[in-house]
């Protein structure tokens, strides 16, 4: 990868759009040249309803992204989420040359691809195709098995699929916006590139992103990436239910989640008050800060039950020894971490994403976690040629078609 080449990652989220560009430093440094954020219209819990807003959103956003880091913004990955994302763990066996045969990277390629073999929809395609760990003979936990001998190399894979119609729409929004699509990158995958540590990922972790129209999970361990899925459920749900519960216009509403909300009720004073804007000119009036966190609670307890009810599916609670990590605008929420904290019964954090930026190593807000996590993301894929090629994308349904025409004429 030339080593003046500009990584762009691009967050197109329910209530925002997130830039960042960055080039890198040295062998897996990266140095953030500038990022810029605009607000989202036009999607709904992570699907194009309108395209020319969301067009516009990404013109704003890629604008100012391009003034701050002085910066020529053309190629971008993007982050892609939503409700019709679907996951599935699959496995693939080949056999191993003739005999005792050292296991080649072509090898490696074959069982990825057999492990890819399986039935979806037709309306869908996949999107990644992630190795979890491989098995050479009868030995299983490897990581890569290339240079080792064997005569039956086996793949646990996680595979990650989406509607063919939704991606095409997220193509042709970045394409409209006068943008190359490059790589599309499922977003809790791509968070975790900017918030998770290898020791997390070992020793399992549960990754949370909360966004505006939907939630993202990712659960790494030994390593590996185990379990994906993206729920329709964020933080405009919060906001809709205290501008319902309090009758006050939803901007006012998302003012007061912000500087006031609280997750958790029983860490709110008895006696702090907030005041409360009135609707169409009516006064405004106040109210105890412990009604604003009842409201706030009950919602944030059931998007908690659904990530902890996909969590039972899998059986892998109880080996998440790096506990939960919060990330994504949602997570800033005052008694968030201490109610994961109780309802999944692990230590739970806030994790923002740390870049080096104007010459020093800093923080950034959490809601920028994707868009640091597809930089990082394709700085090593493309470092090591795993980067799928553009023009490939949004053909799902047509591939399909040709590899059944192949195999029967």
């Amino acid at each position: 990868m030339p080593k003046d080449e500009i990584l762009v990652g691009l967050d197109i989220g329910s209530t925002k759009v997130a830039v960042v560009a960055a080039q890198p430093e040295g062998e897996s440094g990266l140095k953030v040249l500038g990022f810029a954020k605009s607000p989202s219209e036009g999607i709904k819990r992570g699907l194009i309803v309108d395209l020319e807003k969301v067009v516009g959103a990404i013109e704003a956003a890629v604008a100012d992204a391009r003034m701050v880091s002085g910066c020529k913004i053309k190629n971008v990955d993007a982050g892609i989420a939503g409700e019709h994302i679907k996951s599935i763990n699959s496995r693939g066996v080949i056999a191993v040359g003739k005999g005792n045969s050292e296991i080649s990277r072509s090898d490696v390629n074959r069982v990825v691809e057999a492990a890819r073999a399986v039935a979806i929809p037709a309306d869908r395609e996949i999107i990644h195709v992630l190795p979890q760990e491989y098995t050479v003979d009868d030995q299983s936990g490897i990581t890569d098995p290339v240079g080792m001998n064997g005569t039956r190399l086996e793949v646990s894979v996680h595979i990650v699929t989406g509607s063919i119609a939704a991606v095409a729409n997220m193509v042709k929004a970045i394409e409209k916006a006068d943008l190359e699509a490059g790589e599309l990158v499922l977003g809790p995958l791509a968070s975790s590139y900017a918030v998770l540590n290898p020791e997390e990922r070992d020793l399992g972790c549960l990754l949370i992103d909360i966004g505006g129209g939907t939630t993202d999970i990712a659960v790494f361990l030994d390593g590996s990436i185990r379990h994906t899925a993206v729920l329709g459920i964020g933080g405009k749900n919060v906001t809709n239910d205290i501008a319902i519960g309090l009758r006050t216009p939803l901007e006012q509403a998302e003012r007061l989640k912000c500087l006031h909300g609280c997750a958790l009720s029983t860490l709110v004073g008895a006696d702090d008050l907030i005041t409360v804007p009135g609707v169409a000119g009516r006064e405004s009036r106040e109210i105890a800060r412990s009604v604003l966190a009842s409201i706030i609670e009950p919602r944030a307890e059931e998007m908690f039950s659904l990530v902890a009810r996909e969590l039972s599916r899998i059986n892998l609670t109880e080996s998440l020894t790096a506990g939960v990590i919060l990330t994504g605008g949602g997570s800033k929420l005052a008694g968030l971490t201490e109610l994961a904290e109780q309802i999944f019964d692990l230590p739970a954090k806030v994790a923002r994403p740390s870049v080096y930026y104007n010459d020093r190593q800093q923080d950034l807000e959490p809601e920028l976690s994707t868009a640091v996590g597809l930089v990082r993301y394709s700085q090593l894929n493309r470092t090591s040629g795993k980067k799928r090629a553009a023009g490939q994308r949004g053909q799902g349904l047509m591939a399909k078609i040709k590899n059944i025409f192949s195999e029967y004429f």
